[in-house]
């Protein structure tokens, strides 16, 4: 069946940096637009970047335009998300998204803070 499983969040400081995986598996990744979303306590889900299916097209929320850079490798079937300059207000779960087959990872908390 369809699965997504998201890795490498944690803690770290602000200005600091951390890299985001999700590995799939049950369908053809390279056939899907691939998405990070974010969660933050008490706030609505919001969109963080969409990638095409080759990687040639990415598309990132204001909030994170910049600092983020989400990418793929259709070999490994995983997405990346590469976090730089990280502030307080990116502390939230870190989900994978699979669009077309509405499909969500459980998600990987990142904690901005000193």
């Amino acid at each position: 069946q369809v699965q997504l499983v998201e890795s490498g969040g944690g803690w770290v400081q602000p200005g600091g940096s951390l890299r985001l995986s999700c590995a799939a598996s049950g369908f053809t990744f390279s056939l899907y637009f691939m998405s990070w979303y974010r969660q933050a306590p008490g706030k609505e889900r919001e969109l963080v970047a969409t990638i095409s299916l080759s990687g040639g097209s990415t598309n990132y929320a204001d909030s994170v335009k910049g600092r983020f850079t989400i990418s793929r490798d259709n070999a490994k079937n995983t997405v990346y998300l590469q976090l730089n300059s990280l502030k307080p207000e990116d502390t939230a779960v870190y989900y994978c998204y699979a669009r077309q087959l509405d499909a969500w990872g459980q998600g990987t908390q990142v904690t901005v803070s000193s």
